[in-house]
């Protein structure tokens, strides 16, 4: 199992970058490492969302665009990009940008074509749990979720308390 960059080749196309592969990948196969040298504590358009407060710049996976409906995940626990389902030789990776990111720097307007489509991109802490709960999420993405639930719950509290 090689974990390193070497079977993805970035294409550049009208100023457009894609990732794509170099080899076919089974479902849950691993594609390579996430590279996590250099941690900054801010978000950029060329870093991917780890933690709450730690971003890493991701070398040739900036390269990665988004889909509503991915082949890729990132396990941001493992540092490791995994096939989503089986992905051919010479297909382009996506994978779903709000899984990992909470609040984007950059947001933009979707054009998938996903049935499933959120047509704007911005982060998970702006898309529903309905659309969350369809998607692998990133373990700091399930934790501010839930402290979201949590603080909404104490804020009904208080206002019954109120009455």
């Amino acid at each position: 199992m090689s974990t390193t960059m070497e079977t993805l080749a970035i294409k550049t196309e009208n100023k457009f970058r894609t990732l794509v592969t170099k080899r076919a990948y089974k479902k849950g196969e691993v594609i390579c490492s996430m590279p996590s040298e250099n941690i900054v504590d801010k978000p950029t358009r060329f870093t991917v969302q780890i933690a709450r407060d730690r971003h890493t710049h991701v070398g040739k996976l900036a390269a990665l665009n988004h889909s509503c409906d991915p082949n890729v995940i990132l396990d941001t626990e493992k540092m490791l990009m995994i096939a989503r389902r089986d992905i051919e030789k010479g297909e382009e990776l996506f994978f779903f940008y709000p899984a990992t990111e909470w609040e984007m720097q950059a947001p933009f307007i979707c054009m998938c074509g996903s049935a499933n489509c959120i047509q704007v991109v911005a982060g998970a802490r702006f898309l529903s749990l309905s659309v969350l709960e369809t998607q692998y999420l990133s373990k700091h993405i399930r934790e501010s979720i839930s402290e979201l639930a949590n603080k909404t719950e104490l804020h009904l509290k208080k206002i019954q308390e109120a009455k």
